[in-house]
Order: C-alpha cells, then sequence, then structure tokens
C-alpha cells in the first residue's frame, strides 16, 4: 500500500453512477419479482460494498466513511445508479463509489437475470471527487 501517513487528513467525497440497461418487459415485471425489490436490495449491497471496498481491492486503504448513499433510479430503458461516499481521512474515496455503483449494479442484474440474461451494465465511472492533494474532479458530461 502507498505510505499515506504524512498526509492530512480532511475530508474527501466521491461520486460514481453506474447505468443498467434493460427492456421494458424487463423494467415492468420489476415490482412482481419474486426475489423481492431489486432496487431496495441493490441500494443495501451498495452501502455494504463501499463499506468492504479494501476487502476487495487489493492495496486499497481500509477507511472509516462517514456516509454512503446509493440512489437507484428507472429510467425508460434501464437503471440509473447513483453514489455518493465521504471520510475524513489521509485518501480518498473514489474506489468506494465506484465499487458501490458496480455492486449495486451486479445486484440488479443478478435479481432480474431471470426474466433476461441480456441485461447489461454500462458506464461505470467516477463523476465527480473532491479533497486531497491532487484536488477536486469533475467528469466531463
Amino acid at each position: 500500500m502507498v505510505d499515506v501517513s504524512a498526509k492530512t487528513a480532511n475530508v474527501r467525497e466521491a461520486e460514481a453512477s453506474a447505468f443498467v440497461a434493460m427492456t421494458a418487459q424487463v423494467l415492468g415485471a420489476l415490482g412482481s419479482n419474486p426475489k423481492g425489490d431489486p432496487l431496495e436490495t441493490a441500494r443495501l449491497a451498495g452501502i455494504m460494498a463501499a463499506k468492504k471496498t479494501s476487502e476487495l481491492i487489493p492495496l486499497c486503504h481500509p477507511l472509516p466513511l462517514s456516509h454512503i448513499d446509493v440512489e437507484l433510479r428507472q429510467c425508460e430503458n434501464g437503471i440509473a445508479i447513483s453514489t455518493k461516499v465521504r471520510t475524513t481521512a489521509e485518501t480518498g474515496v473514489e474506489m468506494e463509489a465506484l465499487v458501490a455503483a458496480s455492486v449495486a449494479a451486479l445486484t440488479v442484474y443478478d435479481m432480474c437475470k431471470a426474466l433476461d440474461k441480456g441485461i447489461e451494465i454500462r458506464e461505470v465511472v467516477l463523476q465527480r471527487k473532491s479533497g486531497g492533494k491532487s484536488g477536486d474532479y469533475v467528469r466531463n458530461k
């Protein structure tokens, strides 16, 4: 792992997103899914994943996360996922936000795969980050 002991702890935030593309038929069946509510299950999975990021990604620092938000929104052609993670630490939370978005997307797939194996996970990206030596980053739309 990179030695971050000389860095000053400060507030750091990151936002990420993902998109799960699916047919109108699958979207219409979300409310009657026999496995339960895919969106709420994915929201909780994303939160849990952010907390476990250092166990999943080699060389990633374990961080005391002070806030994790995972939102899923049904769109015309799929599910839009957005995550926001905050900490006060010596290193940033980009990986935690990206892992939360990725695992939430994978959970939507798992919850809906019986309806259609052709569901696609797309566009897992860092949207924004703040804090730290490298400064702020905002993805160009």
